[in-house]
């Protein structure tokens, strides 16, 4: 059996972790996607992480409303570090996933974002096939420079916010190119998720991802 069988086997959902700084922007990108995974005839699951709250997942479930079922996006609560729930220890995250599949079999395309957190962060493969690191303009030009393994390792590297860059003494170029030579030829991609600049360049990425994996 290939090994491309095997992945299909433990995931027949296709799972996609979101990661990054807090305030990144990880959650708007999350709410400017689904609609367009739906468009695109897929099933959508989102579940959030948070220490202590449900704050993301409210945001989502507000700013989706009408577009995606309130019961399809689900808030984890890991009092701990979000490295802990999505790296370390996904237990939870993978109870929410085959709860939310339970009641909804239907869903082929399940998000998980993390808690904000720092260049560090990772996903397990247990729980994601696939995941996005994004960090955005606000943060400085130099970050890509920071390296680690969020930055270096993740699938898809995304520089969110472009549109401020001019505004908060970045040099978007610069902050480009360097994420380009840290990460040796992995992907990088500007976006703007208020705008929705880039979003189609995302989805069409998911999609290659979704074909690698579950052909």
């Amino acid at each position: 059996m290939s090994d491309g069988q095997l992945s299909s086997q433990r995931h027949p959902v296709f799972r996609i972790g979101f990661g990054g700084p807090v305030g990144s922007g990880k959650t708007a990108l999350i709410e400017a996607l689904v609609p367009l995974l739906i468009e695109r005839g897929h099933s959508v699951g989102v579940i959030t992480n948070d220490i202590y709250t449900q704050e993301d997942a409210n945001h989502i479930r507000r700013e989706l409303h009408g577009v995606l079922d309130p019961a399809r996006i689900v808030g984890v609560e890991t009092g701990s570090c979000p490295h802990t729930a999505v790296r370390d220890d996904p237990t939870m995250n993978l109870m929410a996933a085959a709860e939310m599949t339970d009641q909804f079999p239907d869903i082929d395309t399940l998000l998980f974002e993390s808690g904000g957190d720092n260049l560090t962060l990772t996903f397990s493969p247990a729980l994601v096939e696939t995941y996005v690191f994004i960090l955005d303009t606000a943060e400085g030009d130099k970050m890509p420079r920071k390296r680690g393994p969020g930055v270096t390792e993740s699938d898809l590297l995304i520089i969110n916010k472009t549109d401020i860059a001019p505004f908060v003494r970045c040099d978007l170029d610069t902050m480009l190119n360097d994420a380009k030579h840290v990460r040796g030829g992995l992907p990088v991609l500007p976006t703007n998720a208020l705008t929705g600049d880039g979003l189609s360049e995302l989805t069409e990425f998911l999609e290659t991802q979704r074909a690698q994996h579950h052909n």
